[in-house]
């Protein structure tokens, strides 16, 4: 479980939330400059709240009045941002292995090999990311996320730099893997489609968390007119 109470001034933005996300995933939904990037930035540790707790169950991984803030790399969080940082210099091998440094090469290529197998990316192993499609990518930058063993992911964006086509087809593929996964997983999205993905939306506007439930309860009685937009039509899955 993932329990978030954080608080963040940046420049005009007040940033101030609480989030619990257990082994589903939340669709972080929210017009643009609300805080959703900034929010990912402080739970992955980039960024350093004012104030507030992080825990990853049980585990403490932010703390301000306790003074613990532990480090990007160790706090198992696997991120896939949204134009997938893949390396142009390396083959989808050498990313998909890329921060695995600690195992020998053998399991590097193992632990790698079978979670681009798993997303339908093992006969991309010696492409460069400029030959692939942004699906490909896309598949290859969750399997590197995801070799690491987290125990939780975030998406931000996951499909803003897709084709109208292909971000439907992968739309599709993703929501599959995540129910497969049950990974705490907290996707960033300001597009009202993307709620297909979700078990629960949270809305986030102007830093603050102004309603959260299933996309049932949010069109039921929407709290604000961002979440009456983005409640106003059935997303396709």
């Amino acid at each position: 479980m993932l329990e978030v109470r954080v608080g963040r001034r940046l420049g005009p933005l007040d940033l101030d939330v609480q989030l619990t996300l257990g082994r589903e995933t939340m669709l972080l939904a929210g017009p643009n400059g609300a805080g959703k990037s900034t929010l990912l930035r402080l739970l992955l540790g980039v960024s350093r709240p004012d104030r507030g707790r992080v825990s990853l169950d049980g585990d403490v991984l932010f703390d301000a009045s306790a003074g613990i803030d532990v480090p990007a790399e160790a706090r198992a969080l696997a991120y896939v941002p949204q134009d997938y940082a893949l390396f142009p210099h390396l083959d989808v091998l050498r990313n998909a292995t890329f921060g695995l440094s600690a195992l020998d090469r053998r399991e590097r290529v193992a632990r790698a090999g079978s979670w681009l197998e798993r997303l339908g990316a093992s006969h991309l192993l010696r492409r460069f990311p400029a030959e692939l499609s942004g699906g490909e990518r896309q598949r290859v930058a969750l399997a590197r996320a995801l070799a690491r063993k987290p125990r939780a992911i975030l998406l931000d964006e996951p499909f803003a730099s897709l084709d109208p086509l292909a971000r439907q087809e992968l739309r599709a593929a993703l929501g599959g893997w995540l129910r497969d996964w049950r990974l705490p997983a907290l996707v960033v999205s300001h597009d009202p489609a993307d709620a297909a993905l979700a078990d629960r939306i949270a809305v986030l506007e102007h830093g603050r968390i102004v309603q959260q439930g299933t996309l049932q309860d949010l069109r039921l009685a929407p709290a604000s007119a961002f979440v009456s937009g983005l409640t106003r039509s059935e997303p396709h899955r």
